[in-house]
């Protein structure tokens, strides 16, 4: 008798829980389960530096015999990229980000993306890498003044205005979005990062966006001269350096 009636006391909790759960559900719909896994409101789908055919200089000399091998022979792209970060390379003038933004929530809004500078220096004069014929940069959509006490996100037609304070992104589970965002500097050496302010669920959370591999972006002004050029092409590879010294009056 005991048994019996403990089986029909479990049969109606079991039978009331899924009446709750039921019409929990169905009121909040796919939003019932956001964040319950701990995913964050929005992931960095893809993120691509547009560098081809634009100039590169370096922070410090290649001295380094084993450097030296992988700089004027015919590395594949892995040695490359492993080489770029060790003497920390960057873009000259200004470099365009691809940043490809996937919503995770049945709703959110992205109120702000803007640049976060992590260290600056005068610009990089070590060494300038330079294709033989250096491409044009593709066009733009949206700007970051890297040289501006406080750099946001503007468009290039009214660089005063910062992008987000007229305009914010709505997104949905599966839902992304595109930012071509060109970084600029005429002064300095920088390397930096994005943040972007995603409000979901009543509170607001913070995105890190950083280049492939969590590392950061780098990008520096074009210096007065450099102690060392490196010209390539795609079929020869890189070519020995010519020398420019500032004493000598060489712009290189």
């Amino acid at each position: 008798m005991i048994a019996w009636v403990a089986g029909i006391a479990a049969a109606v909790i079991g039978t009331a829980s899924g009446v709750v759960f039921t019409g929990w559900f169905n009121s909040l719909g796919p939003a019932a389960f956001d964040g319950l896994g701990g995913s964050p409101p929005v992931t960095v789908a893809y993120v691509m530096l547009q560098n081809d055919g634009l100039d590169l200089a370096l922070r410090e000399p290649v001295t380094a015999f084993q450097d030296r091998a992988i700089l004027l022979g015919r590395p594949d792209a892995a040695q490359r990229a492993a080489f770029l970060e060790r003497y920390r390379a960057a873009g000259i003038g200004r470099m365009q980000i691809t940043v490809v933004l996937e919503g995770n929530r049945a709703g959110l809004r992205i109120a702000d993306v803007r640049p976060r500078v992590l260290s600056s220096a005068p610009p990089s004069d070590a060494a300038l890498l330079t294709p033989s014929s250096a491409g044009e940069a593709p066009a733009i959509e949206v700007v970051a003044d890297l040289d501006r006490p406080v750099p946001r996100l503007t468009t290039k037609k009214d660089p005063r205005v910062p992008y987000f304070s007229t305009r914010q992104i709505d997104l949905v589970r599966g839902e992304r979005a595109t930012l071509s965002i060109t970084a600029a500097t005429t002064k300095g050496f920088y390397e930096f990062e994005f943040v972007a302010t995603v409000v979901s669920d009543g509170h607001a959370e913070e995105l890190r966006i950083t280049a492939p591999g969590g590392r950061p972006f780098r990008l520096t002004a074009r210096s007065r001269a450099y102690r060392a050029v490196y010209r390539t092409s795609p079929a020869d590879g890189w070519e020995p350096p010519a020398v420019c010294r500032r004493a000598e009056g060489n712009a290189c």
